[in-house]
């Protein structure tokens, strides 16, 4: 019997026939080569059956591959292995005096895994994890490496690839020089009135919180890069101590605040790498948009705040630059993010779910591929123009379907 393997919130059990933590890239590639079903395991970071290979088939975590990361200072880039997480790739990157674009609220997630599944950070010209890579290696499903990089036809489907297209062993990033950020914190932000362009165009990076309880928003984050001016915030109050995301939780586990200068790496996540952020007991949605319909989608969700909140421990608002991975929930289009961090209450939270995404519907949402959701999978089809190209793709490497679990399986349509 394989051995028990959740999430990280433990709301999913992976179905599985066996488990393998393969400890080299040649182990892994033996192992994709001899399996006739394989799925791929990051952090667990996931909060749906993406990763699950079914009860026939293997399920490879790639936490045990060496852990690599090659800084190229001349070229300000970086190889980093599959199995790497932000928190430490940001460190060893900040060591050489260069830093990554942009970092997710979470600096404990694998980078594999992040941009496989389109996860972002903030801020109105920075697009998601996704596009700060220039080149894949992949383990494809005959055990052989392929490597893919910008220039090639097929790189817009390299990236967020959803595990469709075999194991990630590596990245090749773009960097740029090391900054510094502050974070200023502002609290009570009224609802009514809200220009939500102008607040998300305050700063590098900026998120803006609500717990859904009132027409307001509990919290704005606002992180300034030093090198760019100080914004100008005139719609809320500054707050007068640090703060949690979530109303009643410690804020020591957060990134440091009242506008304290700190490297670039510290400041950009919301919680600090050497604490967990929560005890993991959640269950995450989210649903990116056309950026210009943010004010109107946050109305339509106040219409029916009485029927989120019960079930809400804290939503953020978040905007992302366009990218060009053709699965990417940022495709094409630059976007806001509505994210929800839920009580661990699946029967509870998913007739939730299914009220937003009817009052989200005429915006056209995109999900974000590794949380909970239960858009039908013809109306993604119909959101992502380069779905066939994706499906072409995925034929062209894994011809057998070896990686083609249900959930791809409903995304793709068809075997």
């Amino acid at each position: 019997m394989a051995e028990t393997v959740t999430n990280w919130a433990g709301n999913i059990t992976y179905a599985a026939k066996e488990v393998h933590r393969p400890g080299s890239v040649e182990a892994l590639r033996s192992l994709v080569a001899a399996s006739a079903r394989v799925r791929f395991l990051g952090s667990g970071h996931s909060f749906n059956r993406i990763a699950e290979p079914g009860s026939e088939g293997v399920l490879l975590s790639l936490a045990g591959l060496p852990p690599l990361i090659e800084v190229d200072t001349a070229a300000r880039t970086v190889r980093v292995g599959g199995g790497v997480r932000y928190a430490e790739l940001a460190a060893a990157v900040h060591r050489h005096g260069l830093a990554l674009p942009n970092m997710a609220s979470l600096p404990h997630i694998s980078v594999a895994g992040s941009v496989a599944t389109g996860t972002h950070g903030s801020g109105d010209a920075n697009g998601p994890l996704s596009s700060a890579v220039r080149e894949v290696e992949l383990v494809t499903a005959d055990g052989e490496t392929v490597v893919l990089a910008r220039g090639d036809a097929r790189f817009g489907g390299a990236v967020v690839n959803l595990g469709a297209l075999g194991a990630v062993t590596a990245l090749t990033l773009d960097l740029e020089p090391a900054f510094e950020v502050e974070q200023h914190v502002f609290v009570d932000l009224p609802l009514a009135g809200l220009d939500h362009a102008a607040v998300a165009a305050t700063a590098y990076s900026v998120s803006v919180f609500t717990d859904w309880r009132a027409p307001r928003f509990n919290h704005v984050w606002v992180k300034r890069r030093t090198d760019q001016p100080l914004p100008d915030f005139p719609w809320a109050a500054p707050a007068t101590e640090a703060v949690h995301p979530v109303p009643g939780m410690p804020a020591v586990n957060c990134t440091q605040q009242s506008g304290v200068p700190g490297p670039w790496h510290e400041r950009l996540p919301h919680f600090r790498a050497e604490f967990m952020p929560s005890s993991g007991a959640e269950i995450q949605s989210e649903y990116l948009l056309p950026r210009p319909h943010a004010t109107d989608a946050l109305h339509a969700l106040d219409g029916i705040r009485d029927v989120i909140a019960p079930v809400l421990q804290i939503c953020e608002i978040r905007t992302v630059a366009a990218d060009e991975q053709w699965l990417s929930p940022s495709y094409g289009r630059d976007t806001v993010a509505l994210h929800f961090t839920w009580i661990d209450n699946t029967a509870a939270v998913l007739p939730v779910v299914r009220r937003i995404e009817e009052v989200l519907e005429a915006f056209a949402p995109r999900p974000h591929w590794g949380k909970v959701f239960t858009v039908p999978s013809a109306a993604l089809r119909e959101r992502y123009p380069r779905l066939e190209d994706f499906r072409a793709l995925a034929g062209s490497l894994d011809p057998a379907g070896k990686f083609r679990n249900a959930f791809v399986r409903d995304v793709l349509g068809g075997e």
